[in-house]
């Protein structure tokens, strides 16, 4: 079991929350993600210039934690920077959203061997749902044991922003390391990475079961980028 997550002292807030590449539009481009201890933890180690137990005596953390923390904002900001993204500093991105001390105890329990399956039931003879944000739900499958179980995923469906990270949420919270749809969009697809979860892409016109068996037989390639 995780540990309760810590409360963190945050002094600063930032002055803007969203920096984009200039001239291309920010619907056109891919987003990442950094939390407010994140944005915490840059202020107060590289523009203040405080020492790895000065930035975590402000936060109230431990230094280990400190460090993790500034470690992963560093590289949310670097690529956002070499690959031309739009970076969005966020108060709450649930687990999935380059929170550290959550987001890693979180990957550890997730099973590469335990897939989900956007479908629009809870049947292996269920077709694939090809949205993965609004599908109708999950079939999780142990690959060890072939036994199944069905997610709902009504309450992204009723959301009018954030379905695919809440979805994201959902795959999480049910352990599976891998998950099988149709279409994820840019968003969806970076809060998939950041939990750590393997994404296969472009598996309409099938079954759940179908699906499965292509994954089974290596016939599934890992997606790097979005594909909607």
């Amino acid at each position: 079991m995780s540990r309760p997550r810590k409360c963190r002292q945050i002094a600063g807030r930032p002055v803007a929350r969203c920096f984009k590449p200039r001239g291309i539009p920010l619907g056109d481009l891919t987003e990442v993600y950094m939390t407010l201890d994140g944005f915490e933890a840059l202020r107060l180690a590289d523009h203040q210039g405080l020492t790895m137990g000065e930035g975590a005596l402000r936060m109230g953390i431990s230094r280990h934690t400190f460090g993790r923390i500034l470690a992963e904002a560093r590289r949310t900001l670097a690529r956002a920077l070499v690959e031309g993204m739009a970076l969005r500093i966020e108060n709450e991105l649930s687990s999935l959203q380059q929170q550290p001390d959550r987001t890693t105890d979180r990957i550890k329990e997730l099973s590469m061997t335990k897939i989900a399956i956007t479908s629009e039931g809870p049947q292996l003879t269920d077709r694939v749902d090809p949205r993965f944000g609004r599908a109708g739900g999950f079939v999780i499958v142990d690959l060890e044991t072939m036994a199944t179980s069905y997610v709902d995923n009504g309450s992204s469906q009723a959301m009018s922003h954030g379905a695919g990270i809440q979805a994201a949420e959902n795959i999480v919270n049910a352990g599976a390391g891998v998950v099988l749809t149709g279409f994820v969009g840019p968003k969806a697809f970076a809060a998939l990475q950041a939990a750590g979860i393997k994404i296969g892409q472009d598996l309409g016109n099938m079954t759940v079961g179908e699906a499965v068996e292509l994954y089974k037989s290596g016939q599934v390639a890992f997606a790097d980028t979005p594909n909607k």
